[in-house]
């Protein structure tokens, strides 16, 4: 591995932490006047607390990932235009909906269609399944898509939540893609990615000065799915599975579980199970720090599912990745003595 290949993704990570805790210094007495989260029932903190930090991680994000590709990979650009323009669409809608709260179903309609959008996009060639129809590939991925967005969204109620997820899971992507198995494109992305939330994790350390927000917690997860989408392209399902499980079953179980007790499952709740973790007296930090090992964990399997490319080895991996994260959740929901 060239020493050059190296340094491309640690620069842009490095430019764009530096970016983001800059930004967050300039913007965060706006958002002190503007756009202070006030607690209630549902929340995990105590005292308002500014949000719309998430501006400045999306504009480090792009603008790094951007301006790196343009010098070391401008014909890759091009083809990123229409995820970059569905990524800002998603900041908007998120920003919108942390100044005054949008109802669902437009919520909804507006993120599938910038999901769509970036689907579209995608050459007819590029297939996860081959044999099954491309409209009902794509109808799954939309899906997926929508769900994944949103997931994020529920799982960003905690100090350092988010960063305990995305932080691992870039530096995994970037490994994968300096070993050639991911496009250099989705590569600097993951790596400006996890830089800005880097930039961004001391203004959110427990006592977080500032909360992601919406504006971030959306556009993140479209960016972080369309990884794993290019990761499933590059037939490295199961990887894609493992490297974001822990928030796929944390959201999917308290989901199922709140539709069959009839809950109204667009209102804010606290049954997530890192929220039920406080609850039972876990503090912030040993919640964040659990969630933080079972993600560099669960990264180790998938760079392993790679390794072998064995459909029996995917399958035992995939396994004792399910296993590790039911072992974290169910500490979660169990009362510390």
């Amino acid at each position: 591995m060239p020493d050059s290949d190296l340094l491309i993704p640690f620069g842009a990570a490095t430019v764009a932490a530096l970016l983001c805790a800059t930004l967050l210094v300039v913007i965060r007495p706006l958002l002190l006047r503007y756009a202070l989260a006030r607690p209630n029932a549902r929340s995990s903190h105590t005292v308002p607390t500014p949000q719309g930090a998430g501006i400045a991680v999306v504009i480090s994000t792009l603008v790094t990932a951007c301006a790196t590709l343009a010098n070391v990979a401008p014909s890759s650009l091009s083809s990123l235009w229409t995820l970059v323009g569905a990524t800002i669409v998603m900041a908007v809608i998120g920003a919108a909906d942390d100044i005054r709260p949008i109802s669902v179903a437009p919520r909804l309609l507006l993120q599938a269609l910038a999901i769509g959008a970036v689907l579209f996009a995608v050459p007819a060639e590029f297939r996860i399944v081959p044999d099954s129809p491309m409209w009902i590939e794509r109808g799954v991925l939309l899906l997926g898509g929508l769900w994944f967005v949103n997931l994020v969204n529920f799982m960003d109620g905690l100090d350092w939540m988010t960063a305990a997820e995305v932080v691992p899971i870039s530096a995994a992507l970037i490994l994968i893609g300096l070993f050639g198995n991911l496009t250099p494109s989705i590569t600097i992305i993951a790596a400006a990615l996890g830089g800005a939330m880097i930039g961004f994790a001391p203004f959110n350390r427990p006592v977080a000065k500032v909360f992601l927000g919406d504006v971030g917690s959306l556009p993140i997860g479209l960016l972080l799915a369309w990884c794993f989408v290019e990761l499933a392209y590059a037939h490295h399902l199961v990887a894609a599975i493992l490297l974001p499980l822990y928030y796929l079953a944390d959201a999917t179980l308290t989901l199922l579980r709140r539709l069959v007790r009839r809950e109204a499952i667009w209102l804010a709740h606290r049954s997530h199970f890192y929220q039920r973790a406080t609850d039972n007296g876990f503090t912030v930090i040993q919640v964040v720090s659990r969630v933080f090992a079972l993600n560099f964990g669960l990264a180790a399997l998938a760079g392993l599912t790679i390794y072998f490319r064995s459909a029996f080895v995917d399958a035992g991996l995939l396994i004792i990745g399910a296993g590790a994260v039911a072992i974290v959740l169910r500490s979660f929901a169990t009362p510390r003595q």
